[in-house]
């Protein structure tokens, strides 16, 4: 049986990088004493995926990973004895049967997430943000209303320019940060702190010298039930069912 997990990330573990994440939730597994399932062969190891990586920094309500399990166990119970593991700043909220095919994993359907970006007063305090200017949401209008947003797109070999209008879904002003609905994934992936960037310094402010906090909402993969034709996106905790 295959399972998804989600969990939320917050407090001092938004410094904790992904792969020592992924070796956390492997020991935190065993104490709670889920049956998961191991691969086969001369170094078996748990069959585990993560989707969508958070970067080193990043708040989350929307983290997921797959796992195979060897026998059924409730949603509710697993869920109660992973918490009873966990550390503060990791929280478990679901886990969630989903489909076997390999083509619905996690890491494969990824299409979109949202998030909030906030302006912290300083670079040490995340939590103390900054009520934006009224002005900044005719900012944001102005910034979204432009036939294209270029920015330079840095990749492991080399740099270009790239424009990111048409994988900024939705940018939305709140009264204390910026609300954005981004392409992630596979196919199209636009990280939030480029489009942070690339809209302070149309604001007229220094990147270098304003404080930003991303806070993950959601992660999302096409909706496999929408009309022809439509694109729909469901977050990737809906595509499941909770084990009774």
């Amino acid at each position: 049986m295959k399972v998804r997990i989600k969990f939320r990330k917050y407090g001092v573990m938004r410094f904790i990088g992904h792969l020592d994440v992924m070796r956390y939730f492997q020991k935190a597994i065993r104490r709670a004493e889920i049956p998961i399932a191991f691969t086969t062969g001369y170094s078996p190891h748990m069959i585990m995926s993560f989707a969508q990586p958070l970067g080193v920094g990043v708040t989350s309500d929307g983290e997921y990973f797959d796992i195979e399990i060897t026998k059924p166990i409730s949603s509710e119970n697993a869920v109660a004895q992973l918490n009873a593991v966990m550390v503060e700043g990791i929280e478990v909220i679901s886990f969630r049967e989903i489909s076997s095919d390999k083509k619905a994993s996690g890491m494969t359907i990824v299409a979109a997430a949202d998030y909030k970006v906030t302006f912290p007063e300083t670079f040490r305090h995340a939590e103390e943000i900054r009520v934006l200017p009224e002005s900044w949401k005719g900012k944001v209008e102005s910034f979204m209303a432009q036939p294209e947003i270029v920015v330079l797109k840095k990749t492991k070999r080399s740099e270009k320019e790239v424009d990111i209008k048409p994988m900024i879904y939705k940018m939305a002003a709140l009264d204390d940060g910026i609300y954005l609905y981004l392409a992630t994934g596979s196919e199209q992936n636009l990280k939030p702190d480029l489009v942070a960037e690339a809209f302070l310094k149309f604001a007229g402010e220094d990147p270098e010298e304003t404080p930003v906090h991303i806070h993950r909402i959601d992660v999302y993969a096409k909706n496999p039930d929408a009309e022809e034709g439509k694109t729909e996106f469901i977050s990737l905790d809906g595509l499941g069912k909770d084990i009774l």
